[in-house]
């Protein structure tokens, strides 16, 4: 069976699925398994699992879990990661339930659009413009390396391929002008500011830095350049995941007006 996962995402609640295994699920990468009352999806060694509300409460998030640690022929390897969006009260339980140990939190912050854009001073000698798709543009391959090199310790981002990138770029909220690139004098790619409009909230989904002019405040007039491009799109908020471990963006993310609003957990298995 066919199950839609877009029906499990409730207004009020976290969405039950990262880009990344939605992407993994569409392209036949991931396992999924359950039905229209909840599912499990396994992806790269990680497992995913959402209930719907009218089915929580029976023992079905077991079930499916156990069902997902059991080794199946041609299912790849048994998850040993789990991601708990929201932490709720219930993936906590089944957590403890499985011996599982919290390793790895993740941080949604929130911020108010405000009412006039930011002035935005691009540093002498820099250039920002948006973002070209397509085989004759450059940005694309520059725009992997410089993401590359600035996630290189982050277990997803910095892994994020061509094909999960055009992925990216064939869904519906994607606006090629609000990735927005700055290059230096030489016009190597120098940071880019990327942002998903979705469902009333603007998203800073990518700030990225290339590591070598980490420090200089780059990423304070990407963050600017960002909101100007949100005020008066009739939006509600601003937001962005960060790790909760990664002081130097936390620091930066709060100067920038932005709160904490909800938390992912990352469990392991022990």
């Amino acid at each position: 069976m066919t199950v839609e996962l877009d029906r499990f995402v409730a207004p009020d609640e976290p969405r039950p699925f990262s880009d990344q295994t939605l992407v993994d699920v569409r392209a036949g990468r991931a396992t999924v398994i359950g039905d229209e009352r909840g599912v499990a999806v396994v992806r790269d060694g990680e497992l995913e699992v959402v209930v719907a509300r009218e089915a929580r409460g029976h023992g079905l998030g077991t079930a499916l879990v156990t069902q997902a640690l059991t080794p199946q022929a041609g299912a790849g390897p048994v998850p040993r990661l789990a991601w708990a969006h929201g932490d709720h009260p219930a993936a906590r339980a089944l957590a403890d339930r499985f011996g599982w140990r919290a390793v790895r939190t993740l941080l949604q912050l929130r911020a108010t659009i405000p009412a006039t854009a930011p002035d935005v001073a691009v540093p002498e000698g820099f250039t920002l413009a948006p973002f070209r798709p397509g085989d004759g543009s450059p940005d694309e391959s520059d725009w992997l390396r410089l993401n590359a090199a600035a996630f290189a310790h982050h277990p997803e981002q910095g892994r994020m391929t061509l094909d999960d990138l055009r992925a990216r770029e064939s869904e519906p909220w994607f606006r090629a002008d609000d990735l927005l690139l700055l290059r230096d004098a030489a016009g190597d790619l120098a940071g880019s500011c990327w942002l998903k409009v979705e469902d009333g909230t603007g998203e800073f989904y990518a700030v990225a830095v290339r590591p070598d002019l980490q420090g200089q405040r780059l990423g304070g007039v990407l963050m600017r350049a960002g909101t100007a491009r949100l005020v008066g799109r009739g939006f509600e908020a601003a937001a962005l995941y960060v790790e909760g471990d990664n002081s130097p963006a936390l620091a930066l993310y709060r100067r920038s007006g932005f709160e904490q609003h909800a938390i992912d957990v990352q469990y392991a298995a022990s």
